[in-house]
């Protein structure tokens, strides 16, 4: 599947394999839509991570091309997977890397959740 900028989907990406049940992964939550598990490098004390079930590079190429059952099917999955975990009295952070200067490392749409500490500034000053 081509995508916006041109990229196209690689289907043996790390999450798509974990998708398929060909890697193993510690799994948080499921549903038709997402799919949640924990973070194997973990840079936060609650550091997880959610995948919508398809074939997408990044948010521009999900919001794009993903059917809107898709799109709000997984905002939710992220909203219940917050719930589950209890994190919403101590707060959390939603991130979403897109592309090379935003560090994305695995070409397929996701999002973390970090919590379980103070989290401090997004970005450094300077």
């Amino acid at each position: 599947m081509s995508v916006s900028n041109g990229e196209t989907y690689n289907d043996s990406n790390i999450f798509a394999r974990i998708l398929r049940g060909e890697i193993p992964a510690r799994m948080v939550f499921q549903n038709e839509f997402a799919f949640a598990f924990h973070d194997i490098n973990p840079q936060a004390p609650v550091h997880v991570l959610v995948i919508p079930k398809g074939p997408y590079v990044s948010l521009a190429d999900f919001s794009v091309h993903a059917p809107d059952d898709l799109v709000v099917g997984f905002w939710r999955a992220v909203g219940d997977v917050a719930r589950l975990l209890g994190l919403e009295e101590g707060g959390y952070r939603i991130l979403t890397n897109a592309g090379q200067d935003a560090h994305q490392e695995v070409p397929h749409m996701h999002v973390h959740i970090f919590a379980g500490k103070a989290l401090g500034p997004m970005l450094s000053r300077g």
